[in-house]
């Protein structure tokens, strides 16, 4: 059913404990300092973990797990009968009127909230810019151990190329409120200092990036005309230029992107139409792209992540539902298999290895998410770990430098800047033998 170590974060449990002791949505949120929305975040997320549906379900495996101890006089006290009351007096007509007038009220605000939301669902439609989507919210960092937050970026976008050279996270293109953009940033995680580099020829978004030698390659994207192009473009880093390789086969945005043995690799995407299953392969060294084996899955916004020189290809968003899918490719044979899907759908999810383990970071197109996961190829498990951000984390960046993950940007109601630094191994240092 679950792991017998606790899959719970140290919040999930104080919620959990508090629904044991009978607590509503309502009374956890005052308890807590946190809004009612986010408890039922975190709920959703415990029924999960735990694979139950209810309440009652997720308060019994804590206690038959020994997490929760029940006071058994407090039980039989909830469980006893009320005292009978006195009769209640009958209410005056004037006060049955004002309470019909105060529920017809109620009624409709809450018709003009669903109007609401259902324009924003409708603004959300074309899934690859999420200016008309911008809501009032905020976002609220949530309390996780390992996680650390690192000097923001400069300006807040999503939907950019993230990767990593060494102690080095460059941040290429991306959406922000007033549009796509083609600046350029660096992130020296020794320093902790952010720096501009040269802007990027073609302002793109929904794209992604990988390192093959020392420079930067970076194809296709959603342009600022709102047209899907297939340019690919490089950069590099030692001159701080950029330069032209060869056009993808058609244009494409919105995929999955791995380098594999000097060679770039993209998975589905949006090619301006429809999602796709397509798989291309680019050649640095004869600047050709050429076809390979189609995913089982036509998808966008996906990631991918290679370890042992395979290509695993997790989550997705196909247009109607966020995808919980995990694909394993390998290029030497030109085969896909399958491996355990991850927990819950995440769509625009952020993907990167550290050793041998894969990291899911965010998504959260349609629901909202109180937990990461990563993934460990040899026993084909996914196991949850903690989030700095609960709720809709999507089409952020996510790169890994050395023991340490990086979650850069995104959005969550609004375009984010957050940098945020995950210690995903801790080196012990031994003292060398006499």
């Amino acid at each position: 059913m679950f792991e017998e170590q606790n899959p719970l974060s140290e919040r999930e449990m104080e919620i959990l404990r508090l629904v044991a002791t009978g607590a509503t949505n309502r009374q956890i949120a005052r308890e807590l300092f946190i809004s009612p929305n986010t408890v039922k975040v975190h709920l959703r997320n415990i029924f999960s973990k735990l694979e139950v549906e209810s309440r009652t379900e997720a308060t019994m495996v804590a206690v038959r797990q020994g997490w929760v101890v029940v006071n058994e006089t407090a039980a039989m006290e909830v469980a006893a009968p009320a005292p009978a009351t006195e009769p209640v007096a009958r209410i005056p007509p004037w006060k049955r009127v004002a309470f019909f007038v105060m529920a017809a009220l109620v009624l409709a605000v809450f018709l003009v909230d669903q109007v609401s939301t259902a324009r924003s669902v409708d603004q959300t439609a074309n899934a690859l810019t999420d200016r008309q989507a911008l809501s009032s919210s905020s976002v609220r960092r949530e309390e996780a151990s390992r996680w650390t937050p690192r000097p923001p970026l400069t300006m807040p976008r999503a939907r950019m190329a993230v990767t990593s050279i060494e102690d080095l996270v460059y941040v290429i293109g991306g959406d922000t409120v007033t549009g796509v953009t083609a600046a350029v940033d660096v992130y020296d995680s020794s320093t902790g200092g952010w720096t501009s580099l040269a802007a990027k020829p073609t302002a793109v978004a929904n794209i992604g990036a990988a390192v093959i030698g020392n420079k930067i390659y970076v194809p296709g994207g959603y342009t600022v005309e709102g047209q899907v192009t297939g340019v690919l473009e490089i950069y590099d880093p030692a001159a701080d230029a950029w330069e032209q390789g060869a056009s993808l086969p058609m244009p494409l945005c919105a995929y999955a992107i791995a380098a594999v043995n000097d060679q770039l690799y993209l998975f589905g995407g949006w090619d301006g139409a429809r999602y796709v299953n397509s798989v291309y392969v680019y050649d640095p060294a004869s600047d050709q792209w050429s076809s390979r084996a189609a995913m089982r899955v036509a998808r966008g916004f996906a990631g991918a992540g290679v370890i042992r020189g395979v290509v695993y290809v997790v989550g997705g968003y196909d247009g109607a539902r966020e995808l919980a899918l995990c694909g394993a490719y390998d290029p030497r044979t030109d085969t896909w298999s399958s491996c355990t899907p991850m927990s819950v759908g995440r769509g625009g999810v952020g993907v990167a290895v550290v050793g041998s383990t894969l990291y899911a970071v965010g998504g959260g197109w349609e629901s909202y998410l109180a937990f990461n996961e990563r993934y460990e190829p040899d026993a084909d498990a996914w196991h949850a770990f903690e989030t700095p951000i609960a709720g809709q984390w999507r089409n952020l960046g996510l790169a890994a430098t050395d023991v340490n993950l990086y979650a850069i940007g995104g959005w969550g109601g609004e375009y984010l800047a957050v940098n945020e630094e995950y210690q995903a191994l801790f080196r012990i240092f031994l003292p060398a033998s006499p």
